[in-house]
């Protein structure tokens, strides 16, 4: 997928200022930004819902503008909220769905892959708010898509759920090579799952990258914390390798209570959205 100079007017307003990605195949790629700051708009140009205002866009090789219905096939869509279907039975509607690709996943596979094997004959209406996520997320992926888009997709999932989840998407990149657009406001979530991510502000991206280029990118330090004397010390710095290891040629050895923490996503989240407020 590549995005070049994208920009979106709404009137007098231009909630997308030039965006630029490149997001490669196999990869969970998570996007990431306050409200407003033209998260959503991003994604429906890409989906082919919106048409932009200026710029390039190529998914799947596709102008999204000019996308058929060979094209979206390719697509995985799991929207924010869906509320359609109520009567269907959960496996009656992956199995009816299913019959329009070529390549489905199995109906009963997919509805133990999310956790819904015990609501296979259950009423759609009839699911819980959790449930119901994990039925959107099935109905996203039934036909094999090659490019998946998420919106929140763990909204209202337990612990196990959303760990099962993980590893089903996780496994979904790597096994099928799908490419994962992810948007999430669960930035543990989004350091756990994303290979990398683009953090949007102001309608623009301010950065982008791994969770280590990202902390690059806002020079924030690790903190190295050991024993000594018997009394904690702590040395924040942006080499914390280099520092252990001064350490261990100093102790001669091990480091007692040695504890590196390196600068978690949030934080450098916070810190990029700070700047840009």
């Amino acid at each position: 997928m590549s995005v070049r100079g994208l920009r979106m007017k709404y009137g007098a307003a231009e909630v997308l200022r030039g965006v630029d990605l490149e997001i490669r195949r196999g990869e969970i790629f998570t996007l990431l930004g306050p409200n407003g700051a033209g998260k959503t708009t991003t994604i429906e140009i890409l989906e082919g819902f919106r048409n932009r205002s200026a710029g390039e866009v190529s998914v799947l090789g596709t102008d999204p503008e000019r996308g058929g219905d060979a094209w979206r096939a390719k697509l995985g869509i799991v929207l924010q909220n869906w509320r359609d279907h109520n009567k269907w039975g959960v496996r009656e509607i992956i199995a009816h769905l299913s019959e329009f690709y070529d390549d489905p996943h199995d109906p009963d596979g997919l509805l133990a892959a999310v956790g819904l094997t015990g609501q296979a004959g259950q009423q759609v209406g009839r699911l819980s708010g959790g449930q119901r996520r994990r039925l959107d997320v099935a109905l996203g992926i039934v036909g094999r898509p090659e490019l998946l888009f998420l919106d929140e997709p763990t909204t209202g999932f337990d612990p196990e759920a959303r760990q099962e989840f993980h590893l089903l998407l996780e496994k979904l990149a790597a096994d099928d090579g799908m490419t994962v657009l992810l948007t999430t406001h669960d930035l543990v979530e989004a350091e756990k799952l994303a290979h990398r991510t683009a953090i949007l502000t102001g309608g623009r991206i301010t950065a982008c990258g791994t969770p280590a280029e990202l902390a690059r990118a806002v020079q924030a330090q690790s903190r190295v914390r050991w024993l000594e004397d018997g009394r904690e010390r702590t040395l924040t710095t942006d080499d914390p390798s280099r520092a252990a290891w001064e350490l261990h040629e100093r102790f001669g050895g091990p480091v007692p209570g040695l504890e590196i923490r390196r600068p978690s996503l949030e934080e450098s989240y916070l810190e990029l959205i700070g700047r840009a407020a």
